[in-house]
């Protein structure tokens, strides 16, 4: 109960920060988030509502990585293990972790689905980071730019708006 309440908690600090980063900063900002290890950024306009649940049904006669489906605020939507899409880690496969962190799309992408992260790290701004794009060369469409942080982590953009069109993401089909 008291991780439910933290998340929600966290969800409402990163929901008035979201506001007032359009607000206060123009330019890129984005949700960061941590998926097996890999730092990945979700563009504001594009990120949805960030889920935490236990609850997937499996769905048969898909690819490994589509890890099942929720009901997430009375929706139901597919839940894609991330990790396992871009291939950083094996997919669940059947396995379930105690708790599931979801980031949702944005319902103006048209597309019900949440893709299941590890950690939160809060909000980036392109004023805050260097661009790296060295290795623009053999990224599929939706990763964008690559960043790196004052500590010099490296972060990668993925243009949700992008995988929400992407003909891999979107063949769930086993």
């Amino acid at each position: 109960m008291a991780n439910k309440e933290a998340l929600r908690e966290l969800q409402h600090r990163l929901a008035q920060r979201m506001q007032a980063v359009r607000a206060e900063q123009p330019g890129q900002s984005w949700l960061a988030v941590d998926c097996a290890g890999q730092g990945l950024l979700f563009p504001l306009q594009h990120a949805g509502e960030i889920f935490e649940t236990n609850a997937l049904m499996p769905v048969p006669h898909t690819r490994p990585w589509v890890a099942g489906v929720a009901n997430l605020r009375g929706g139901l939507h597919t839940v894609v293990d991330f990790a396992g899409f871009l291939g950083v880690r094996p997919p669940l496969a059947g396995r379930t972790p105690e708790k599931l962190l979801m980031v949702g799309f944005n319902v103006d992408l048209g597309l019900n689905c949440a893709l299941l992260v590890d950690r939160l790290e809060g909000l980036r701004h392109a004023a805050d980071l260097t661009r790296d794009d060295e290795s623009a060369q053999d990224r599929p469409s939706f990763a964008a730019g690559r960043w790196l942080d004052t500590k010099g982590r490296a972060w990668q953009e993925i243009a949700l708006n992008e995988l929400a069109k992407h003909e891999m993401f979107l063949g769930i089909a086993g």
